[in-house]
């Protein structure tokens, strides 16, 4: 069967009324479509209160006040008009964008699926005005301060159709919400409130970035963030990044800012996440507060009428300042980083025994287990370690030389070694426990990225080659890609058909299980190729290198060890995780250690 042929229709130009409710489609795709786009309108006219009120998530009702410069009676019916905007005159004006607002059609677009009214009162005017966005309506005088009032009532009244695609009004409200919180934290200089059904949900008054975060984003990111502002020619970056120990299981705690607007950019959550490559693995995301501010020439905006999307004039200079500005601030994630101290020596200079032998060496191939001699594992020589706490106390009758203060070790001095997992410290703040395991695995790691970097991948010779049974695959695998095993740090021959042999390999893995080793280097690069382990598959095969050759549990550390570890740790850059994202080290103050003995109540 044929369908029916439609009636032939004249081409004509469609009613203002029809334009409006399809660009609403677009611009009015929910109720907090419409928060953004009036707030955006507030940011624009200079307020610095704006209050938020909503009724049913915002279906039935969404009224926003805000302080600023209010429109001119005989401009209010223009402002509802279409195309109409104060923001922007020609074409030069839309290539260089400062304002959040500028497409001249969120007001016309949702006065077209909802009841708007309008309240303003500019800072000369006697009185305020009032305008309902009816057709041949005009404006009348009304109560209100300087500022606008902005009432959009029933949503989608006149399109059932659209209405029924909503979703709860719990659901509507918690996106009307989320905008309320990215543009509030854009804006810490404007004070905030939102009421929903009646009721003060929210409030924010005027403070900083850094507070402003802490209230929205909560206390796991005030707790564990770092602040970063780098400036590079015509972009620069501010804001601040979270820890690790910050991230969480769904990508929710992101927003990112161009020139004050909130975005979703591919590029840049990609650059964010390539930063943190190194110590944040598997399916967590980090959270952040990120602004990055450019001339408005180098971005296009008027991407799509949401304006959630940009478009970089320059996208890969772009992605690599942020990438590598937010590299460097996590980078900074080592003890040094907590407190104002002293920059640690460098590694290659520690006074311990253990380096002096052989600095290229890796930590737990100087390792030499001894007994300790009491039962919890404190060595009889920590009372030289203690006596460096006793700085702030009077010096002892006869003392010829002050004790050195303890806060230039930011982790302190080991005290003893618990169930084989953990170091106990002291330092001018109380008690620190390590994870031995966790922390030099990391700083293994990075010593080996340092060292592929820098083309310094020392190799350990074997002693005698390590000859294995390997498959057809495994021995096709090693004829093809010499050059990247060298570049690793690892001679491995080929025998016969079915036979390696270990050679060397890197320095730093020296007392690491050779076979192992070899293993999972060769099934990287039979899975991924030597190209892709090297750039992409990188970071990854390294981390589980230096996982196979960390001091294990229960293995036994004197006291120079565990001071060697803490120095180490110290001068490590990322050393405050584990190349999984875990911390590798905590603090318990004096006063919580207080609390547990309820000293002082």
């Amino acid at each position: 069967m044929h369908d029916t042929p439609k009636p032939f229709r004249p081409i004509q130009a469609l009613p203002d009324q029809l334009i409006s409710q399809i660009a609403a489609g677009e611009v009015v795709e929910r109720p907090a479509a419409v928060v953004k786009e009036l707030l955006e309108n507030a940011l624009d006219a200079g307020a610095t209160d704006i209050t938020v009120r909503l009724e049913q998530g915002g279906v039935k009702r969404i009224a926003i006040t805000d302080n600023g410069r209010g429109i001119p009676v005989l401009q209010m019916p223009l402002a509802l008009a279409r195309h109409a905007t104060s923001k922007i005159a020609s074409l030069a004006d839309l290539e260089n964008v400062a304002s959040l607002g500028f497409r001249g059609e969120a007001l016309a677009s949702i006065a077209s699926v909802a009841l708007l009214t309008m309240t303003t009162r500019t800072a000369d005017a006697d009185h305020a005005w009032e305008l309902r966005a009816i057709s041949g309506a005009s404006a009348s005088p009304s109560a209100g301060a300087p500022g606008t009032t902005i009432d959009v009532q029933d949503l989608y009244f006149n399109t059932p159709a659209r209405r029924k695609f909503l979703k709860t009004d719990a659901t509507e409200f918690g996106h009307c919400a989320e905008v309320v919180r990215r543009i509030a934290l854009a804006r810490p200089d404007v004070c905030f409130s939102l009421s929903h059904n009646g009721k003060t949900v929210d409030h924010w008054t005027v403070t900083d970035t850094a507070k402003r975060s802490a209230h929205i984003l909560g206390e796991d990111f005030a707790t564990a963030r770092l602040p970063l502002d780098e400036a590079a020619g015509p972009l620069r970056l501010h804001g601040l990044v979270g820890l690790p120990t910050a991230s969480r299981g769904r990508a929710d705690s992101q927003y990112f800012y161009v020139n004050g607007r909130f975005v979703r950019d591919k590029l840049l959550t990609h650059a964010v996440r390539a930063a943190y490559q190194d110590v944040l693995h598997g399916d967590r995301f980090p959270s952040y507060v990120l602004a990055l501010d450019l001339d408005p020439a180098l971005v296009d905006v008027n991407v799509h009428p949401s304006k959630i999307e940009v478009r970089f004039r320059d996208s890969r200079a772009v992605h690599q300042f942020v990438f590598h500005a937010v590299a460097r601030a996590i980078a900074h994630t080592s003890a040094t980083a907590h407190g104002t101290v002293p920059a640690p020596q460098p590694a290659n200079s520690i006074d311990v025994p253990w380096q002096r032998e052989q600095q290229q060496a890796s930590f737990g191939a100087q390792l030499h287990p001894r007994p300790f001699a009491s039962p919890m594992g404190v060595a009889q020589n920590v009372t030289q370690y203690g006596a460096l706490f006793n700085a702030d106390r009077e010096p002892t009758a006869g003392t010829p030389n002050p004790p050195m203060p303890a806060q230039e070790f930011p982790l302190g001095f080991a005290l003893a070694q618990l169930h084989g997992v953990f170091v106990l410290a002291q330092n001018a703040n109380g008690l620190v426990l390590v994870d031995m395991h966790a922390a030099h695995e990391r700083i293994l790691y990075e010593q080996l990225k340092n060292a592929l970097d820098d083309n310094a991948m020392f190799v350990q010779p074997m002693l005698i080659p390590l000859t294995f049974y390997a498959d057809a695959v495994e021995v096709g695998t090693v004829e093809e890609h010499q050059d990247t095993l060298a570049s690793l740090g690892f001679d491995i021959a080929v025998m016969s058909p079915t036979t390696l042999a270990i050679r060397a390999i890197p320095a730093l893995l020296k007392n690491a299980d050779a076979h192992a080793l070899a293993r999972d280097v060769l099934r990287e690069i039979r899975e991924f190729g030597g190209s892709r382990v090297l750039l992409e598959r990188r970071n990854a095969l390294l981390g589980t290198l230096a996982c196979h050759t960390a001091v294990r549990a229960n293995r036994t550390l004197t006291i120079p060890e565990m001071n060697a570890l803490l120095r180490q740790m110290e001068a490590t850059e990322r050393a405050d995780q584990c190349n999984h994202g875990r911390p590798t080290w905590v603090q318990l103050a004096l006063h919580d250690l207080d609390k547990l003995f309820l000293r002082g109540q």
